[in-house]
């Protein structure tokens, strides 16, 4: 029965079954077989009739994948301006793009991408000497799927070391190079995941990583993250077990860091996504012990900086918002901590820059920046561009100068460089981009959720936008992990308002903009407010005549695309487009692949109570898919090499959907071959992506013609 099926479906690609030219509003989808298989819950049985589909290295799974791209691509070919909205994303697309500059030895080194290079170059240049090509991730691959994930160098800058990643797998590789000559040097580590690269004067570095699995690469469950020291010219199989191994303790996060001075090493074991122990050890004798300055996981901790023995910390201890706090390392409990930087209402994130600690603050999802002393005493409040998010900040200590970036929801991305000693800030870079951020504006509204909160979103559109209840609008929402959702400009995003589209970004629960206690009220039991604040967005748009439901899209991507998953099966009268992005949609299981355990401190899990259980299942996206109910017009995406959240979460949710929906609106998924959850992936595979999620958007609120005045043709 099971070779059967793969060759109905093998013969269904192979034959291209559908008419090449058929009218995208008739799609025959492929049979996805059903399985007796259930799982049990505290005594009670789930059927799960997909999860066969949970399988990424069986031949069953390979041809589903190819019957459903092959029906997803027949409905995308026919869309008459798919192509003219990929010619328009290349053409804003193609600008020289420049990272900030940053300072390694003798030489600055900066990024660049020429406009569509698939991945961005590293160049770098000594003095006044025209600028070199350091690396170049295009040519690790001839299609541009192999990329860079990290570059660290030792401090002297005379050695580097980079990872790649391949396919977009968090798996990497690192190699170590002569920053000089650029030459390989010593042993090429390999099955690297979630580490980075800290080194350790220039001799060696630090990094993380997971057993191998036994099983796939791509699901297999992934636990106790330990800590190891590479020294370099020595091999992989010698390098030093420094943190983690302990049957009794499986740390699904181990971050590790060395301080700007060398003095001492930093470690932070992490059992989820948030909270984590702190541990510090002094370098000057490898005999030494850990320092264990918080023994709980009720806090998210780290050491900023040390002057000798005294360290600075960034912490949420007993201060949602966050406050810097020093203590010196001979005796540093929280009994001993003194307030540098104190808590306020606004959320902290506090970097290095030179010689002092800036303070990035969140003033309803905008940056407010101040620069302090170590003492604590304030030097000055940065003179920012405008109204939007600023980043990049990280001098090191013996500089007068940093860089940082500037953005918002209509202004792409330009680098200023501010001088520490005077908090000059001088425009350093800015894009020649074919888009007239002039004609956009970004308004902040309030509204209130379901329970009364008030919810802040930003919503950008052309100027003199008529209020008339007919403009496409997306609305973007994430809702998780403490991530706080800050403007910034994304080229899909102006092309879609080009249209006349407006773009919206709810900063609903769960997630950082408020602090924990935003955060917390999006977690486990509570996880239903950010679900009533998204839903609550999209009516505040309805309401006030941004759009109507015939118009409006749901877009989230990761736990933004469980949020659109949940909220389109609980309203599916809200919207007219859904968008789920490689999104955690099967509730009951997602704790069983790769690093979903980690997410536990924002979903519980099914195994925790029964109590937990039944919440899960009540919002679970895979499990609520109802019959005979009209779900929006759905266009799934996800990526058969994401190892982060497992492509089986929307290959379910499709099977569901497309068994169970009712109406004419289609039920898509679209996988991207040898991808994974994002990071790195070609800006060619980037651009069709873009073009085929708004072609289907305005596709299916009516729309069959570009650009601008998108002329409306009912469809019969």
């Amino acid at each position: 029965m099971k070779s059967l099926y793969v060759k109905l479906l093998t013969f269904m690609i192979t034959t291209n079954f559908m008419a090449q030219h058929i009218a995208p509003s008739k799609i025959i989808y492929p049979q996805t077989k059903k399985a007796d298989s259930l799982n049990t819950f505290f005594g009670e049985e789930v059927k799960d009739p997909y999860g066969w589909l949970e399988d990424d290295r069986s031949k069953e799974t390979e041809a589903w994948v190819k019957a459903q791209n092959n029906v997803t691509y027949n409905y995308l070919n026919n869309i008459p301006f798919r192509d003219a909205l990929k010619e328009r994303l290349s053409e804003i697309w193609n600008y020289e793009k420049i990272g900030a500059p940053f300072k390694e030895g003798d030489y600055t080194y900066f990024t660049k991408n020429d406009g569509l290079q698939n991945q961005n170059v590293i160049y770098r240049k000594k003095d006044d000497q025209a600028p070199e090509i350091f690396l170049d991730p295009n040519t690790f691959s001839e299609d541009g799927t192999v990329s860079l994930g990290g570059l660290n160098f030792s401090k002297n800058g005379k050695k580097a070391a980079y990872s790649i990643s391949e396919g977009g797998s968090d798996w990497r590789k690192v190699i170590v190079i002569d920053a000089e000559t650029k030459a390989v040097i010593g042993d090429t580590l390999k099955n690297i995941k979630f580490s980075g690269i800290s080194w350790y004067k220039n001799d060696g570095f630090y990094y993380s990583s997971y057993d191998k699995p036994k099983g796939s690469d791509l699901s297999e469950e992934n636990n106790n993250h330990k800590v190891y020291y590479h020294k370099i010219g020595t091999s992989q199989n010698e390098d030093i077990l420094v943190y983690g191994g302990k049957t009794n303790e499986k740390y699904l996060y181990t971050r590790s860091y060395v301080s700007r001075d060398d003095n001492y090493l930093v470690i932070l074991p992490a059992e989820s996504s948030s909270g984590n122990k702190l541990l510090i050890k002094d370098l000057s004798n490898i005999n030494n012990d850990f320092i264990t300055i918080l023994d709980h996981l009720e806090s998210d901790t780290y050491v900023l900086e040390n002057i000798g023995s005294t360290i600075f910390l960034s912490t949420n201890l007993n201060a949602p918002n966050k406050k810097v706090v020093s203590v010196d390392v001979s005796n540093p409990k929280p009994e001993n901590w003194i307030d540098i930087i104190p808590e306020t209402n606004n959320v902290l994130t506090a970097s290095l820059s030179g010689n002092y600690i800036l303070a990035h603050y969140m003033v309803d999802a905008i940056s407010k920046v101040i620069q302090y002393e170590y003492d604590g005493k304030l030097v000055r409040v940065i003179e920012l561009p405008g109204i939007g998010s600023a980043g990049g900040f990280g001098s090191k200590k013996e500089e007068e100068v940093d860089y940082f970036s500037f953005t918002n929801y209509n202004t792409p991305a330009s680098i200023y460089k501010l001088n520490n000693k005077t908090g000059t800030v001088d425009l350093f870079w800015k894009p020649a981009i074919s888009f007239k951020s002039n004609d956009y504006e970004s308004n902040q509204v309030f509204f209130k959720s379901k329970d009364g909160t008030n919810v802040p979103m930003i919503i950008t559109h052309k100027k003199g936008l008529d209020l008339n209840g007919k403009n496409p609008t997306i609305l973007y929402g994430y809702g998780g992990f403490n991530i706080s959702e800050t403007p910034s400009f994304r080229i899909p995003n102006a092309v879609w308002m080009e249209q006349g589209g407006v773009y919206a970004v709810a900063n609903i629960r769960g997630g950082g903009e408020y602090g924990k206690k935003w955060h917390n009220a999006g977690t486990k039991m509570q996880k239903q407010n950010v679900f009533d604040d998204f839903i609550a967005a999209g009516e505040f748009l309805i309401d006030n005549k941004y759009t109507s439901s015939n118009y409006l899209a749901l877009s989230g991507g990761s736990n933004g695309g469980l949020l659109v998953g949940a909220v389109m099966t609980q309203r599916p009268d809200l919207a007219k487009v859904a968008l789920p992005a490689v999104g955690v949609l099967d509730m009951l299981r997602y704790h069983k692949f790769t690093i979903g355990a980690a997410w536990a401190y924002d979903y519980g899990t099914s195994d925790d109570s029964i109590e937990m259980f039944e919440y899960l299942k009540a919002y679970s996206p895979v499990h609520n898919v109802k019959e005979s109910v009209s779900y929006p017009a759905t266009l799934i995406t996800t990526a058969d090499h994401d190892d982060r959240v497992v492509p089986a979460h929307s290959f379910k949710f499709a099977a569901q959907l497309q068994s169970k929906q009712t109406g004419n609106n289609p039920t898509l998924i679209r996988i991207e071959t040898n991808a994974g959850h994002g990071a790195g992936t070609p800006l060619s595979k980037t651009i069709e992506l873009h073009a085929d999620i708004l072609g289907f958007t305005l596709y299916n609120m009516g729309f069959d013609k570009l650009p601008n005045k998108m002329d409306k043709k009912v469809k019969g």
